[in-house]
Formats: structure tokens, C-alpha cells, sequence
């Protein structure tokens, strides 16, 4: 009898280079020993052991070949793999150094045909200069060491090219809330197995950042998938749907088990599409939209009119700017949906009664001890009044 499983074996692909192998449980398990890797909570790192799964985000990324795909939190390389295999060119960012020095070498041994650069931002012509060792080389390279063979410095990018001279793969070592720009082609797509403690502000901070994006696919714990894509009135819908919603279009797409991970998690996992569509048409500036929508959840289940009366200076205020933007003072935060909340920050702006706002800082660390269901709208909650620290 035929199986009604979906197949998983990749399509064939003009830019796929043949003979691409993902990682197994095995290799993982490898790889780590040998790098001395051990997955760490502070980075809330648990890497994937499963290619059905890896195949599946790509395929639900809807990834084309030739594309440019950013990925965050490589880790030891199974999503990465997987991207390559789809025939698209990765830029990987990384925060982990050793994970970041070990990517390439796991990469040129499981690609054909890849070998490393040490060119400039293109996308790896001839001129980036000339290749540098061989898969083993990149692997045990020092990053800070020219003399291996990999760039100078800490942030040098570190690139694989085909025989073409087009980056495949290239390697930024650092911190994804401190990445401005990305070298070679803009990304169109952002596809990754997201930390689950910084999972919401690095997918918030790379839509603001990269307007090129029009579409992610990423992996998260299971209730922040959850909050990214709950519609008005639902009881998930919170500070993070809301400020999801003012970039993207979001919806849950599939659960993932806690058996595909190395180590096993204790939560389960899902996967959520985003893609871009135009913020609300409004003249307020989006931190002013933003600032509303953290008043509104700064305490939960309180009417509209209370919760906004400290940022409008008044309930009387917070009431007539409601009523002007069409939305029933007596409402809570959780049945506005993004679009009102740009209208009543409008209107607030009109009466000037919206204080000077800071920008989001998305890179500020949350409280240690906080607990995960609660890490997304902590880590969203950060734009202030001016002077309110």
C-alpha cells in the first residue's frame, strides 16, 4: 500500500547543487563532540536531529532557487543544509563563535563543489580573492587569526563559492539584534530555527531592518507561535500579535515534537509564515503606534479608556481620542486589532497628547528569571515615554 505521507525528497533544482547530504541525528551528535559544543540555555540552542523536518521549513518557506535566504541561529548547520539543497544562497548569522568557525567546514564536507573565500561584500566573483584551504582548514580555522586562511577580526563574514564564483554560503558572526546590514544580495526570505529566548524581537528587528524581506519562515516554542499569529479577541492575542501584525501577515502553519530536537526541549515547537504587507496608513510614527499598544497591555483586561489614560495625560483624554478613532472606550487591548491602534495614536498625536517616545530597544536583555509563556511581551514591552526610564 502507497504511503500518504508527504515525500520529502527535494525536487530537482536548476541552482541545487547535486549530492547535497543532511545531517543526521549521528552527525550531529559528531559534530558537537568534536567542536566540544554543548547546547547552552543561554543561547537557547537545541539543534535540529530531523531532515524530514528541516525539509519541511524549507518547503513551506517556499523557498526558489538563486534567492537570497537570511538565516539566524545556524547552530551546527541542518536548516542551512537545507536551504543549499533548495538551490538558495545563505547568509547565516550566527552569535556563537565556535558554531560560527565551524559552519563552513560542515557545510564544503556536505556540498559539492563548495569551496571558501576570503573576498569582500559581492557575491564572490573573482575578484573576492583567492579560495583558502580546504573544508578541514575553514572548520579549525581561528577567526581571529589571518594566517588560517580565514578573515581577519571577529565579524569578517567568512563565504563558500561554486565553481562560478557565486557565494553560496556566508557565515556573519554576530549578534542578530546588532545586525544592520547584511553583506551581498538583499535577503527576500527569513528562514530559521529561532532561540526560544530571543525568538520575537530578532523576527520584529530583521522586518524593521530589511525592508527587502517579503516573507519568513521560522520555527518557535509553541505558545509564541501562538501569540505571533492570534487574531483580535482570542486569548492568546497580545503585545507581540499586534506588533507582528503592523508588519506581517502571520499564521501558524505546523507543530513540531520535541523528539526532532537535540537535546529535547520541554516544550513543543511550531512553525509560523509570516508575510509582509504595508503597516496601517496612519501619520503617527510607529513607535508612537507602539507606545499605545503597550499601554493598552500594560495591565490586562482593563477598558481601553483606563489603560491609555497615564499616556494621555487623562481618562478624558484617552476617551475622546478613542471615540475619534472609532473604537469603544469600554474596549480592552485584546479585541483592538493593529489597525485601530494606529488610528487612536493618530488621533492622541492630533491632541498632542503623545508624549516624545524612545525607539524600540529589542536588544535590551529581559529578566533572568522570567518565564518562557511570558518572554514575548516582555521582550516587546520597551518602548517608554521619554524621561520614564
Amino acid at each position: 500500500m502507497r504511503s500518504t505521507e508527504p515525500d520529502d525528497r527535494p525536487a530537482e533544482q536548476p541552482h541545487a547543487p547535486a549530492g547535497v547530504r543532511l545531517l543526521g541525528p549521528a552527525d550531529i551528535r559528531e559534530l558537537a563532540a568534536r567542536a566540544g559544543v554543548r547546547p547552552t540555555k543561554t543561547l537557547g540552542q537545541n539543534f535540529v536531529l530531523d531532515a524530514g523536518t528541516v525539509r519541511k521549513i524549507v518547503r513551506q518557506a517556499d523557498v526558489r532557487p538563486g534567492e537570497t535566504v537570511v538565516e539566524v541561529g545556524p547552530g551546527l548547520g541542518s536548516l542551512t543544509l537545507g536551504l543549499l539543497e533548495a538551490g538558495a544562497d545563505v547568509v547565516a548569522v550566527e552569535i556563537d563563535p565556535v558554531l560560527a568557525r565551524l559552519l563552513p567546514g560542515t557545510v564544503a564536507r556536505h556540498v559539492p563543489g563548495l569551496t571558501p573565500s576570503t573576498g569582500g561584500p559581492g557575491a564572490g566573483s573573482s575578484d573576492d580573492g583567492p579560495a583558502v584551504g580546504s573544508p578541514d582548514d575553514v572548520a579549525g580555522a581561528d577567526p581571529d587569526d589571518a594566517t588560517d586562511g580565514v578573515p581577519a577580526g571577529p565579524d569578517a563574514p567568512v563565504r563558500l563559492v561554486d565553481a562560478t564564483g557565486r557565494a553560496r554560503l556566508t557565515v556573519v558572526r554576530a549578534d542578530a539584534l546588532a545586525v544592520r546590514a547584511l553583506p551581498g544580495p538583499a535577503p527576500t526570505a527569513l528562514v530559521a530555527n529561532l532561540p526560544y529566548n530571543v525568538s520575537v524581537p530578532v523576527l520584529l528587528t530583521f522586518l524593521e531592518r530589511f525592508a527587502s524581506l517579503d516573507r519568513a519562515l521560522v520555527m518557535v516554542q509553541a505558545e509564541v507561535a501562538d501569540r505571533l499569529a492570534a487574531p483580535p479577541g482570542s486569548r492568546t492575542y497580545g503585545v507581540p500579535s499586534v506588533k507582528t501584525a503592523w508588519w506581517a501577515a502571520a499564521r501558524r502553519t505546523a507543530t513540531v515534537g520535541r523528539a526532532v530536537f537535540w537535546p529535547v526541549p520541554n516544550v513543543y515547537s511550531a512553525l509560523v509564515r509570516l508575510d509582509r504587507r504595508r503597516p496601517p496608513t496612519t501619520v503617527a510614527t510607529r513607535e508612537e503606534v507602539f507606545a499605545v499598544v503597550d499601554a493598552a497591555f500594560a495591565q490586562r483586561r482593563k477598558m481601553l479608556r483606563s489603560a491609555l489614560a497615564g499616556l494621555a495625560g487623562s481618562a478624558e483624554a484617552a476617551t475622546a481620542a478613542l471615540e475619534a478613532a472609532g473604537v469603544d472606550p469600554r474596549t480592552r487591548g485584546e479585541q483592538v486589532d493593529v489597525a485601530a491602534y494606529a488610528r487612536v495614536a493618530e488621533h492622541l498625536r492630533a491632541r498632542g497628547d503623545l508624549p516624545a517616545t524612545d525607539p524600540v530597544d529589542l536588544s535590551a536583555d529581559p529578566p533572568a528569571d522570567l518565564p518562557a509563556d511570558l518572554l514575548a511581551d516582555d521582550v516587546l514591552a520597551r518602548t517608554r515615554p521619554a524621561g520614564d526610564g
